[in-house]
């Protein structure tokens, strides 16, 4: 099959071409050649994405091909237990119509921390009780930290993910990971060749976060508030660390948060911006808010009010998260590369709110039905 689109604007994940012509050719983004296409397309007037990632997210049945409808071709899911997540990715696999998936599998956690609370909340409404609220391994001291990483990697987890949170600012108080046992696990993924993402939402676990020398924060934290010189140091140290950054501030936004936590949220995203961390949009998406796919275009509204071009909150949907999650395959518009690709209306380099007005996707160079 060869797709020929002519004459769009193309955001290529990282700069924007007034017009161009972009041929697909089965699965792959191919240099146009001048033979003919069996599908042409008139992009006039229309703005040509990569597909977008969605760099955190929880996904169970009917998550990803609820992501797919919304443009997001690549979910990274930061928790889900064994047996749902052999079912996602087999269906990733199989099919076209749904969107990609990269996933943590088991994250490490204390026996009652994070999230084993808001899992019992929401296992009863799900289909699948057990998706939700099945027993899974949990970590107490540094010296199990080894035994952790070595079960996730035979389970196929692409990443780690520690949570550092005590609930504070949650549900309930509950038991977190000290900060020996954190530096163990971090210390352990990486000789296993794994990258390590810490949840953590409080300027004090944040920096616990940077003590171990993880890769990357799966939320922006909320706790500092405008003016708080504590947000441009802490955004300081995670810059020359080397950390990315998920935003996730619609999570804050839909969770039931203060409107303070919200802007508190938006304020650090800009203070990580300026410092030159790379932000990464991501939902927190869940099987009830936010959305999948819905609540990434949220979230990229979010981003610009917080500082970010329409470009950068672009980039960060598709060219960063591919970068720092090792998608060499996907996130930019490039000869040889998948064929993930997402059709707009107007032109989001100058409003974001354009990345909803979706006239076609295309996942592996298949064009979906709409």
């Amino acid at each position: 099959m060869r797709t020929l689109i002519r004459d769009v604007r193309v955001f290529d994940g990282e700069q924007a071409v007034a017009r161009a012509d972009v041929l697909v050719v089965d699965d792959r983004i191919a240099e146009p050649d001048g033979r003919r296409a069996d599908v042409e397309l008139d992009g006039t007037g229309r703005t040509l994405l990569p597909g977008l990632i969605d760099a955190h997210t929880h996904t169970f049945d009917g998550s990803l091909a609820q992501a797919l409808t919304y443009g997001v071709t690549t979910e990274l899911d930061m928790f889900c237990l064994p047996p749902n997540l052999a079912r996602q990715r087999l269906l990733a696999a199989d099919r076209d119509d749904v969107a990609d998936l990269r996933s943590a599998g088991v994250l490490a956690t204390a026996p009652g921390g994070h999230p084993s609370g808001v899992m019992a909340a929401v296992a009863p409404h799900l289909g699948r009780p057990e998706d939700a609220n099945g027993p899974f391994e949990t970590i107490t001291r540094p010296a199990q930290a080894a035994a952790f990483v070595a079960a996730r990697v035979a389970e196929g987890s692409d990443y780690l993910k520690v949570v550092i949170d005590d609930g504070a600012t949650g549900w309930a108080p509950v038991l977190t990971l000290g900060p020996d046992t954190v530096k163990a696990l971090v210390d352990a993924a990486r000789a296993a060749g794994l990258r390590t993402i810490a949840h953590a939402v409080t300027c004090k676990e944040t920096a616990i976060a940077l003590d171990a020398g993880v890769d990357g924060l799966a939320h922006v934290w909320a706790d500092t508030a405008p003016g708080d010189p504590a947000a441009d140091e802490l955004a300081e140290r995670a810059a020359a660390q080397g950390v990315f950054v998920v935003s996730a501030i619609v999570n804050y936004e839909v969770s039931g948060g203060s409107p303070d936590r919200v802007a508190n949220a938006g304020h650090v995203a800009g203070a990580l911006r300026r410092a030159g961390v790379p932000l990464l949009a991501g939902t927190d998406a869940n099987p009830f808010a936010p959305l999948h796919g819905d609540g990434l275009h949220r979230e990229l509204e979010l981003l610009t009010r917080a500082g970010l071009s329409p470009r950068e909150a672009l980039a960060a949907s598709t060219s960063v998260p591919a970068r720092h999650f090792g998608l060499a395959d996907r996130g930019r518009i490039a000869p040889g590369l998948r064929a993930d690709l997402v059709l707009v209306e107007g032109d989001p380099t100058r409003d974001i709110a354009a990345t909803r007005a979706i006239t076609d996707v295309w996942r592996r160079g298949v064009r979906q039905s709409r």
